[in-house]
């Protein structure tokens, strides 16, 4: 628009500056030249702006397509992990771009409304976050990045395809970490989908670049080499590789002459410490191998003899009267420690009342700082929560009196109803909801003793990842909406049982809600005695 009302002011101020063209012909030749260009200026300007709509018009179709769908089943929608990446790229990156392209057009208020809503968009943490999620279920679930990048994971719903960009943005955020490993893993996807023709303002040699580095970081001279001669292919003149080129062909001999010097003893070596690891450990898997392990349902499965020993039963918890006529039906999930789970213990009107009170109020999730006892955010774990009382609300007033039925234990010195909410990837990796003996202020603030035991509501279905997993035991529970899972943290001894160890699996597909409440100690002196020994 300013670019005419310039070409226009332009012409009126040629005119009225020479008003008496008319009394020569030879001057007003020149006007239709003057005139001629003017058009052709308009014209261009006229060219660039029907481009630019067209873009903005196939921006608005593909995205008013895409939230017709997501918001019919936002949850569902959201679930898959490569949609909810997207909308954080989408809001953090894509919208600010289409704002630069239409900054000029002031005829409606579309950019004013955009500029407002701005503000509630996500960051580039937001961004970066979900980036991290997507890596962390592809270590978790061991996933290729194609498999995620074409949307093929279990239970999809709403398929979703990554582009070029997408995995360009997935690498760059790991090497920006020096996470060479996942640099490389989306750099050649990246690269893969460029060399089977999908078009992309991303260039090859971009994509190389990064990944050739990232190839050489992680000691593959040999292939960083070869993709830097292919660089070169494409961009003979580009500056770094021209230097690398040298650089990795000089590593790469005198890497060669190090290891035909040192074959023998690097393979004796190589053999000594993995005895040497074998003899160390009897368990050659570290927590993080059995946590991942256990997300994927690869865990220890109980024994016949020990399967025996699990039962479904109806429960009224040694006659409580409000049990009497409707006991609840209880079945065993894991015999050492004791975990046992309620079916149909919630109803999908309270987990509903439960999730709106909950919505307005989510904040990132806390852990109580081991030393200080104070409530700190953490990286390992990922999702958001609400805390709520009984006097808000019949239904949690109702729930919470529940809790007591069926335990039997004393639900006023326990914590509120903690609801929680765990986006893509979310997760809370291997922790003790206790305090131990070097955690001696853990809950002095509640002044209510330790954390006996732990009720944990699912209130969602979820439709891959996203178990409970005990790693000290090898024990998994799966979400089941509609249920309850049960355990003791504490011995009646009042030691904590450290077999309790658990964690809450990145959710790969789905969306998944859950609340728990954490029960304490003070107010159960009679309704669990104190044992004699320290593990009973």
């Amino acid at each position: 628009m300013m670019l005419a009302w310039f070409l226009l002011s332009f012409l009126f101020h040629f005119l009225y500056a020479h008003n008496d063209f008319f009394t020569s012909t030879g001057q007003m030749t020149d006007l239709l030249y003057a005139e001629k260009d003017l058009v052709t200026s308009l014209k261009e300007y006229i060219k660039q702006e029907e481009n630019r709509l067209e873009q903005v018009k196939e921006w608005a179709d593909k995205l008013d397509s895409l939230t017709i769908t997501a918001t019919q089943d936002p949850e569902g929608f959201l679930g898959h992990p490569v949609n909810a990446f997207k909308l954080m790229k989408r809001l953090n990156s894509e919208w600010s771009d289409l704002e630069n392209l239409v900054l000029k057009d002031t005829t409606n208020g579309f950019i004013s409304n955009l500029t407002v809503q701005r503000q509630y968009f996500p960051t580039d943490e937001d961004q970066t976050g979900a980036a991290k999620a997507l890596l962390r279920l592809q270590d978790t679930y061991q996933l290729s990045a194609n498999a995620i990048s074409s949307g093929d994971l279990p239970g999809v719903v709403h398929k979703s395809r990554m582009t070029v960009e997408d995995c360009y943005e997935l690498g760059k955020i790991a090497y920006s970490d020096a996470d060479y490993y996942h640099t490389e893993l989306w750099m050649a996807q990246a690269l893969s989908q460029l060399d089977e023709g999908e078009e992309s303002p991303i260039d090859k040699v971009t994509v190389m670049d990064y990944l050739s580095y990232a190839i050489y970081q992680q000691g593959e001279l040999d292939r960083a080499l070869e993709l830097t001669k292919r660089m070169l292919k494409l961009d003979p003149n580009h500056h770094r590789a021209n230097g690398n080129l040298k650089y990795f062909e000089f590593q790469l001999e005198k890497q060669r002459k190090a290891e035909n010097e040192k074959k023998e003893e690097d393979q004796k070596r190589v053999l000594d410490k993995r005895d040497a690891q074998r003899k160390r450990s009897k368990d050659p898997l570290p927590e993080r191998k059995k946590y991942e392990r256990l997300c994927r349902g690869e865990g220890i499965k109980l024994t016949p003899r020990r399967q025996s020993r699990l039962f479904c039963r109806y429960s009224n918890n040694n006659r409580n009267p409000r049990l009497l006529l409707a006991p609840v039906k209880q079945e065993d999930e894991w015999d050492r420690p004791r975990i046992v789970r309620y079916h149909e213990i919630i109803s999908d009107s309270e987990i509903e009342t439960v999730k709106e009170m909950a919505k307005p109020r989510l904040r990132r999730a806390t852990i109580s700082n081991p030393i200080t006892g104070v409530l700190e955010t953490a990286p390992y774990r990922i999702s958001k929560s609400a805390w709520l009382s009984g006097y808000e609300h019949s239904t949690i007033e109702r729930i919470n009196q529940r809790i007591e039925d069926v335990t039997g234990l004393e639900m006023d010195t326990a914590e509120e109803l903690q609801v929680a909410n765990y986006g893509v990837g979310g997760q809370y990796e291997p922790h003790f909801d206790f305090g131990r003996k070097d955690e001696p202020d853990a809950f002095k603030e509640l002044g209510t003793g330790n954390r006996i035991a732990t009720w944990l509501f699912y209130m969602s279905d979820v439709s891959a990842g996203g178990a409970t997993v005990f790693t000290d035991v090898g024990a998994a529970v799966w979400p089941k909406k509609g249920t309850a899972v049960f355990w003791y943290n504490l011995f009646p001894s009042g030691e904590g049982d450290y077999s309790t160890r658990h964690a809450a699996c990145p959710v790969l597909v789905g969306n998944k809600w859950v609340s728990n409440k954490w029960i304490h100690e003070r107010g159960q002196e009679f309704r669990r005695p104190c044992a004699l020994s320290e593990v009973e």
